[in-house]
């Protein structure tokens, strides 16, 4: 059985009403990205404390802390972005959350993403030895412009660093904002390493994001293959219907909705059970 997650951040910045609009379609965790207009790595403890205790009254959880680290340039100030991985780190312990999800740092427009491959490795080593010591898994999530943007540098990181601590988010639209076909560039090459998939689906020919199934994709076929060679993770939301911005998504309740139905529809035509 799969576990339905998402981004609640994009349908409210309440975190009262991002449990009303989520439970509404039978979803009970979420992906911490923000609230309250704030970063999920720049929220206080007494913020914390707060969400801990609201969430639990309600009976959610959190998934995963939706963070923005590596989400970064590679040749800039590490040593500051560790700090707000390290505070990441803590609030993911606080809450209960299994999942940091982080990036591998954007590569200087034009130039050859291998000229940076040791260095990008070397600053995951660190965070990834980090998390073992403080028993949390990195999840590293495929994006546009990073590193690991590709399915064979996706797999690249995999094969250098997959263990219990780090592990590989399946993001299908951001592969095809790429222009990657997800499942014979990405996820015949990354199978074995998915611990965490974000459900959003988009078009080859515009990169406009629609919902699971309606794109190139391919997610009813990754979904399919996946839970059917065992798969039990979570399967986390992250529509961007109204508005992407470049670390950011918004999506109103309406079409989270649309969103939310379109993927429960594709898991029940393959039979997989889903909570």
């Amino acid at each position: 059985m799969v576990t339905l997650s998402a981004f609640a951040d994009e349908v409210s910045s309440d975190l009262k009403e991002q449990m009303d609009i989520l439970e509404a379609e039978g979803v009970k965790y979420i992906e911490l990205r923000g609230v309250w207009g704030k970063n999920v790595k720049d929220l206080t403890d007494e913020e914390v404390s707060e969400i801990r205790a609201a969430t639990s009254a309600r009976g959610f959880g959190i998934s995963a802390i939706g963070s923005p680290i590596g989400k970064f340039g590679i040749n800039d100030d590490f040593h500051a972005h560790l700090q707000d991985f390290l505070r990441c780190v803590d609030i993911a312990k606080a809450l209960n959350a299994k999942f940091i999800r982080i990036f591998s740092f954007y590569i200087p427009k034009g130039e050859d993403p291998a000229k940076y491959r040791a260095d990008v490795m070397g600053k995951l080593k660190i965070m990834r030895d980090i998390a073992r010591q403080e028993g949390v898994k990195l999840a590293h999530e495929n994006e546009k412009h990073i590193y690991g943007d590709t399915g064979d540098r996706c797999a690249d990181i995999m094969h250098e660093l997959f263990s219990d601590d780090f592990c590989a988010i399946f993001d299908p639209a951001n592969f095809v904002q790429c222009g990657q076909r997800p499942y014979e560039d990405a996820f015949v090459k990354l199978k074995g390493f998915v611990r965490y998939c974000h459900i959003k689906d988009a078009m080859l020919e515009d990169g406009r994001v629609v919902p699971a199934g309606e794109g190139d994709g391919d997610v009813k076929r990754v979904l399919s293959e996946l839970i059917g060679s065992g798969y039990s993770g979570f399967l986390s939301l992250e529509p961007h219907l109204s508005v992407a911005e470049q670390s950011y998504g918004r999506t109103n309740p309406e079409l989270f909705s649309t969103a939310a139905k379109a993927l429960k529809r594709i898991l029940n035509e393959i039979g997989a059970a889903y909570r």
